[in-house]
Parts: C-alpha cells; structure tokens; sequence
C-alpha cells in the first residue's frame, strides 16, 4: 500500500513525497482513512511506529476547508510534554507547506504574549499542553467551543503525569458534536474508563501487543555490582559497543548532570535535557543533538517519548526505569521506523525488582550481555580457581613448620624449671635493660631499679589471678628480686 491509496490530497502527498516517503506505517495505513470518514479513534502502538503521522496528515486536509476565527481554535491537540507538542508542530509545518493553515504552539517555559497573539489572530490548529491551556482558559484568553476535532495523544503519558483531571474538564468544555482521535502506547483501566467516556463508537486499531518492545531493538541487560560501579560499566560500553550516537536515560534530574558532567571529563561529547532546564535550553541541547554537535544525550524521563532523532543507534538505561511502561518508551528511542537499534539496561541489585517487572510486562526475558568476556563485574574466582602468584613460593615449597622459627606459645606447668632458666639467660649483661647495666663511674645501680614498680605490678597481679601458666613459686635468689 501507497500513500497515494489513502485518500490524502495531491497537495498533501506531493508534501509526503517531497521528504522521502511513499509507504505509510501499519497504524498509518489503517488510522488515515478512518480518520478522513471522521470516525473516532482509539490508536494502540508501541512508540516510534509513526503513528504522529497518522493524525497529522489526515488532519491538514481536513482543516484546508474552513474559515478559523479569533480566539477559538478549530483543532486541539493535547501533548504531555513541551518537546512532544514541539515536535508535533514541527510535523505540521513540514507536511503542511502546501497548504494555507496557521498553527500555534502553547506551551510553559516561553513568554505568553506571542501565544495569545497568534490566538487572537485565529489559528487552524492549537497544539498544547493541559497545564498552559488550562491557565489561558480560565484566565479567559480562549474559547474551545469552536473546536471539532480533539487529539489525545500519548495518553497513558498523561496518565503517569497526572493530567487526567484536566484533560476531563478540558473534553467538557468542547462541543459534544466532535471527532475524538485517542493515541496511547498501552490501555490501562483509566485510560479506557476515559475513552469510554468521551469517545463515540470508536475504531480500534492496535498493531502490536501493549507494552510490547520494538522486535528491532537488540536488548540486553547487563549485571553491575553495584550503582557505584555503573559509571565504569557504562564508559567501558560507549567506548566497545560501535555507538554512533545515543540516549542514556536516569531516573533523577542530579544523576543525569552528575553523569552528563563525567562522561565530558571522559573526553565524549555529550549533552543533557532535565526537567529543571528551561524550555529554550532544552530545545537547544535537543537540536545539538539531531544536528551532531553531541553524540551522546542524557535525559530524564521528559525526554523519553516522543522525540525523533533519527539514527540513534544505542538506548542506555543507566538505571532501571520505575515504571516498567516507561522502558518500553525509552528503548523506543532507537529502531525507529524500520532500523535496528540495541538497548542496555544496567541492573544492579537494588533494580533487580524493577527489572523483573519490565521483563513481566514486555514478556521478555532480557537476555545477560557479557561484558569483555565475562559478565561487567564478574565475581572474583574461588581460591582453587585462582593462580598463586609467580613472586610467592606455593604452599608445597616453604618449609615445614619445625624449620621455622618458633611462635611464641604458653608455657606449660611441667617445665616451669626450662622457663626460670631462660630467665637467667636473660639476666646477663649483654641483655639488660640500660638501668641495670654499670655506671661509667664504675658504681652499680641500685638494685630496686632493675625492675620497673609497673612490671612487678604485673607479675604480682597476674600471680594474684591464679593463672597457671605463670611461676608462682620462690623468686631464687641469685635473680636479685625481692619476693614482695
């Protein structure tokens, strides 16, 4: 099937031909034509399938018959994120050169008053987050009773996000008579208790299982033996595994600078998008990474779904997503369109709950990837497995116990008479203590001070234990010590 066998407009597909394309996607093939017949949908796909196409292109040649007005779009499409919803107003300004529409984009992080400019002027379609358009509603900067076609995408996003509320009090503010295009990656309870709501008779179009991951994504998760040593794990894989260019995922706005800020230090080029940049640094670093300026991004969850960068050959979750949806969002990121892509997650032994429930909900068993040979921290081999090592004789060939010099052991009460002679041995000259040998001028010490008041104290308090491996007996007395 051709995109010329959907039903688009020849200004249309001269646009579609013009940037490369003439076979539609699965989902696009089969949501274009129902949403020109103006049929509600509910579209199921795995992200990076083109399903943003699905609802865009049918949309401009519905919008090239009207008149718009001020103050009151006559489309809406409902993003969860600013990147998405600029992403999408990039789509149609690609798509729909040929044709006379004007579009605004309503989004945080960027001054109001161009946004509410471009209302005033009248727009063919508004594209928006829930939290923007709900501040310009209420303060009365526009009217949605002029709307007639409503797009919900990445609605299980929302979900996570918590937008369900406003995008309720949003549908009720629309008219009632109204075309409803719902996009969602899975279908949760919520999500079809909202379709179920808003929605009238809808087609249902899935093209592959919920939560299942892209069949041309490589995915492997490699073991780490702890969250410390993943920084060293992960370099090791961008510098062996053929990276073109990549997205490394964290689960912490600190740990994507943290790790961004490393791997600069590491001599990569690399980028960062967070939730605490403001929209106009994050569209920035986005656009240095699609024109090649960085190979490597780091981000948060913000920029998990949605964004298109072509070409991006590795995923890496440098750690293991919370929510096991939000996975399959991530490695979506690479094999997009038809291309092949590999995805790591490094799994340490505190996301070994995490991980279980993304291979539970994908129905995958992720397969381990050896890292150099062996797993990324393998443990160490046993003793018997390890060599002994060339500088250090084997045990065979030190010598015997017997040869050696002999550790200092108890004395026992059978040979108190072998241990007073060792004292008299000590007692000679060559081995007294400085106080006890003679003066210069030829006086001997007193004999009080050959022995120290703490040393006798502690012969007399180890006899005063009882203990039976010390001489408790007569001092002799050519030892020269008083018995106390």
């Amino acid at each position: 099937m051709k995109f010329a066998d959907l039903g688009l407009s020849d200004e249309l597909l001269a646009a579609v031909t013009a940037k490369g394309y003439d076979t539609p996607t699965p989902i696009q093939a089969q949501a274009i034509p129902s949403v020109l017949m103006m049929r509600d949908i509910i579209g199921v796909a795995q992200t990076g399938t083109g399903k943003t196409g699905s609802f865009v292109l049918p949309m401009i040649d519905i919008l090239s018959h009207g008149r718009r007005r001020a103050l009151m779009p006559r489309s809406l499409i409902l993003e969860p994120t600013r990147e998405l919803a600029a992403q999408v107003a990039d789509e149609f300004t690609k798509y729909g050169v040929n044709h006379d529409l004007k579009m605004a984009l309503l989004i945080g992080g960027v001054q109001m008053g161009d946004q509410v400019k471009a209302l005033k002027d009248g727009v063919d379609v508004l594209i928006a987050t829930p939290g923007r358009l709900m501040d310009l509603f209420e303060r009365g900067k526009i009217l949605l009773t002029g709307c007639d076609l409503l797009v919900i995408d990445e609605a299980d996003r929302m979900l996570d996000m918590g937008f369900i509320p406003d995008i309720e009090t949003i549908c009720s503010k629309l008219p009632a008579q109204r075309q409803t295009l719902l996009f969602s990656a899975t279908m949760p309870p919520p999500i079809k208790k909202l379709a179920d709501k808003f929605l009238s008779n809808p087609k249902y179009i899935e093209v592959a299982r919920p939560a299942s991951a892209n069949i041309n994504i490589a995915q492997h998760k490699v073991m780490v033996s702890s969250a410390r040593a993943k920084r060293d794990v992960l370099i090791e894989l961008l510098r062996n595994s053929d990276v073109t260019n990549a997205m490394i995922f964290c689960n912490r706005k600190t740990t994507v600078r943290d790790l961004a800020k490393a791997l600069k230090q590491k001599g990569f080029s690399a980028g960062e998008i967070h939730g605490d940049m403001d929209q106009s640094a994050r569209i920035a670093e986005l656009d240095r990474f699609k024109k090649g300026v960085v190979t490597i991004l780091v981000c948060s969850d913000v920029a998990a779904r949605g964004i298109d960068v072509k070409g991006v050959s590795h995923v890496f979750n440098y750690d293991t997503p919370w929510h096991p949806d939000d996975y399959v969002h991530r490695i979506g990121r690479t094999g997009r369109a038809g291309a092949t892509g590999k995805a790591f997650t490094l799994v340490a032994p505190e996301d070994a709950e995490a991980i279980a429930n993304v291979e539970k909900l994908t129905g995958l068993q992720i397969p381990v990837y050896e890292l150099g040979g062996g797993s990324a921290k393998a443990e160490r081999p046993a003793r018997e497995d390890r060599p002994a090592r060339e500088d250090k004789p084997a045990r065979d060939d030190k010598p015997a116990r017997a040869e050696r010099a002999p550790r200092g052991r108890k004395p026992e009460p059978a040979a108190v008479e072998a241990v007073v002679a060792e004292a008299v041995v000590a007692a000679e000259p060559e081995e007294q203590p400085r106080a006890s040998r003679p003066k210069r001028d030829g006086t001997k010490p007193r004999p009080e001070a050959r022995q120290s008041e703490p040393r006798r104290a502690a012969k007399h308090d180890a006899a005063a234990d009882g203990d039976a491996d010390v001489w408790n007996g007569p001092v002799p007395s050519f030892l020269g010590v008083s018995a106390l």
